[in-house]
């Protein structure tokens, strides 16, 4: 597999090697040993999927417990790693890269960083692996629109789609 540092520290882009033929292909999702070689420390314990329409934006959403790793099962999306944490060198700072199935590409989110992903086509599928189960109490979101970010969301003049919490969510500095 192919590891690329993203300019988010500690951000990696992830292209696992896919064997492809006329039967279709195979590919290694995640491997412990294969990860922690590239640098992923993580233990994941919790996977989750979320199946949403084209315009669905979901997020910020962060935790300090908690690493993802981050890839795209069906239709594709603009997924988005900001970073919030106090005494990081990219504190403020924000990167997207366009998933699509078809890629199989991954993104590493660094533990107290910032995930969000818009769907840009009906039916995306998004997987991700946790290092830390779900705790509200730990949780934490940033509006999608903050301008300490200033997120350049693809949107093309369309308004997302948000969850009521995600559309309740604070900026990181007030306005």
């Amino acid at each position: 597999m192919e590891v690329r540092p993203l300019p988010i520290d500690g951000a990696l882009l992830i292209v696992p090697r896919v064997f492809s033929d006329e039967r279709g292909y195979f590919k290694e999702a995640y491997s412990l040993e294969r990860y922690r070689e590239a640098g992923i420390p993580d233990a994941f314990v919790q996977d989750n999927v979320s199946r949403s329409k084209r315009d669905v934006l979901r997020g910020l959403h962060g935790d300090p417990r908690m690493a993802k790793l981050v890839g795209v099962l069906q239709g594709s999306a603009f997924d988005v790693i900001a970073d919030p944490r106090p005494g990081s060198p990219t504190y403020g700072q924000w990167h997207g890269e366009y998933l699509r199935a078809d890629e199989h590409r991954q993104l590493y989110i660094p533990a107290g960083c910032l995930h969000g992903f818009l769907a840009l086509e009906d039916g995306t599928i998004l997987t991700y692996k946790q290092s830390a189960g779900y705790d509200p109490t730990q949780e934490f979101g940033v509006a999608w629109d903050d301008p300490t970010f200033a997120i350049a969301w693809p949107l093309e003049g369309r308004p997302p789609l948000l969850s009521p919490k995600d559309a309740c969510n604070s900026s990181l500095r007030p306005r």
